[in-house]
């Protein structure tokens, strides 16, 4: 797929977020908009490998969305990778749907891990990534945490552990968009730079552009290439809310649904 066509399918898909979000009347759709350049890259720029038509593949890459309220970007992405049909995704959080407002991987194909409670994912990414290795299994392990999510202190202990298991089948990617709910990441709790305390536990650490598609796609495909045996982190900074003007970089889009108006005034934009 070209550069067109991803900037093209990530544009969809921030369609859907929006729209679907309206739909259910609540939902995330702050860190969804600012995480699917990310997502885009990897289900669709070719450095992942998965098989929608055979989620189970054992020779899969995994990826856990440790910021589980972002589900609606990976709905988004799952759908028009084709692990189920597209129009389900305007089911979401409704009465009997498997597109619950956190991801289940009891209902959902393509969803590794129930994620939601912030701060574990990337303590099951590196558990994922250590059986890999156990079992000679050169797949790689991707997940996307959220800065504010790094406010947790599980974060670091499974950070300390991959480190110490020299996990370089493990890809940690921060959607650094500098807001959650309480508001400024860094006003809530000063956290300093992310990338010098993933450098003091051992990580290899960089930094990219977020919302660069081919940036990302270069960068992540090198990392899985590279393997090792340290794990990387990639800082990937970002604006929340990106692609709906009245969204970026408000807090108050952290979990709320657009009404009518808004979400009229939100697809004009992105269908532009």
């Amino acid at each position: 797929m070209d550069s067109m066509a991803l900037q093209d399918r990530a544009r969809a898909m921030r369609v859907d977020i929006v729209k679907m979000i309206a739909e259910a009347g609540s939902g995330h759709p702050g860190g969804s908009l600012s995480c699917i350049d990310i997502l885009t890259a990897l289900y669709f720029g070719g450095v992942m490998k998965h098989d929608p038509a055979n989620p189970a593949d054992d020779t899969r890459d995994r990826f856990i969305l440790a910021k589980g309220h972002a589900a609606p970007a990976l709905y988004a992405a799952l759908a028009h990778a084709g692990y189920f049909p597209h129009d389900e995704l305007m089911t979401l959080r409704k009465l009997g749907t498997r597109l619950q407002g956190h991801p289940d991987c009891h209902l959902v194909p393509g969803v590794e891990v129930s994620t939601g409670s912030l701060g574990q994912g990337l303590s099951v990414a590196a558990g994922l990534a250590c059986g890999l290795r156990l079992n000679s299994n050169d797949a790689r392990v991707f997940t996307v945490l959220g800065d504010g999510e790094c406010e947790e202190g599980q974060v670091w202990e499974a950070a300390m552990f991959a480190a110490h298991q020299k996990l370089g089948n493990l890809i940690a990617i921060v959607d650094s968009n500098g807001l959650q709910i309480d508001g400024p990441v860094q006003e809530v709790v000063q956290d300093g730079s992310l990338a010098d305390k993933f450098k003091a536990f051992g990580w290899s650490v960089s930094e990219v552009d977020g919302h660069d598609i081919p940036a990302l796609i270069e960068h992540l495909s090198a990392l899985k290439q590279q393997g090792g045996q340290v794990p990387h982190a990639v800082i990937a900074h970002t604006v929340k809310g990106k692609g709906v003007s009245f969204m970026e970089n408000q807090v108050g889009w952290h979990g709320k649904a657009p009404n009518a108006e808004q979400l009229a005034t939100a697809l004009a934009e992105l269908q532009a």
